[in-house]
């Protein structure tokens, strides 16, 4: 009977040791797991920070590269749209110019005028006309007309019969008013050259010339023929 007891009480004792070292163990087990577990998060939490971090300050250096390179850019465009502007200032100036002188504007300026008229003993033909026309030009006019027709050195004049001259398809009779626009000391000193000058030469023959005008304000009206190019070509260099 003792001997019973004294078994149930060793076992007792083995099974409360065995089961204080379970214990143990276990805790030791959740430990190390928690331990584990907090490390393990705190690690990742640790290095997806890090990530974080590289990936936005890759970022602001990406950023920072797009800053400045759009800045360039900026100011390229800047300059560029400033040199287009300036170009295109030139070319709308050069345009202007070119209507100008082709007669597609209507233009005032200072110049003179005169105007010669049929005699009894002189009819004015078309080479006395195309004749004053290139006087002119020599002279330095910019704009010629007459009787408010343009006058461009594509112009044609013609005299299909009697004293009518047909300008451009346009019927004008005497008296035929000259108006051209230029430096007016040299247009009226070239025409009034003394015995050779373009006056004194055809009032010898009879046409009659008023005297020259000089003005500072002459309007000269733009050409409304349709000059349009059918058969020339720029050579391609």
């Amino acid at each position: 009977m003792k001997k019973i007891k004294k078994n149930e009480i060793f076992m007792t004792i083995i099974i409360g040791l065995v089961t204080i070292v379970l214990f143990s163990v276990m805790f030791m087990q959740f430990k190390t797991i928690e331990e584990t577990d907090i490390t393990a998060i705190e690690n990742m939490r640790e290095t997806e920070l890090r990530t974080a971090i590289a990936e936005w300050k890759s970022k602001y250096e990406q950023t920072i590269e797009q800053l400045e390179a759009n800045r360039k850019s900026t100011k390229e465009y800047k300059e560029k749209i400033e040199k287009d502007e300036e170009a295109s200032d030139l070319i709308d100036k050069d345009l202007e110019e070119s209507n100008m002188k082709l007669g597609k504007t209507t233009v005032y300026g200072e110049g003179i005028t005169l105007t010669l008229s049929n005699t009894n003993e002189y009819i004015i033909e078309p080479f006395d006309l195309i004749d004053l026309f290139n006087e002119l030009r020599y002279a330095g006019a910019e704009a010629i007309s007459i009787n408010d027709v343009r006058v461009l050195s594509s112009t044609s004049v013609a005299q299909p019969e009697g004293s009518l001259i047909v300008i451009d398809g346009k019927r004008l009779v005497s008296p035929f008013v000259i108006k051209a626009i230029g430096n007016p000391t040299y247009l009226s000193s070239n025409l009034s050259l003394k015995d050779s000058g373009y006056i004194d030469k055809n009032r010898a023959r009879g046409m009659k010339i008023s005297d020259i005008e000089i003005k500072r304000n002459i309007e000269i009206v733009k050409d409304n023929n349709n000059r349009d190019i059918k058969y020339m070509k720029e050579v391609e260099e």
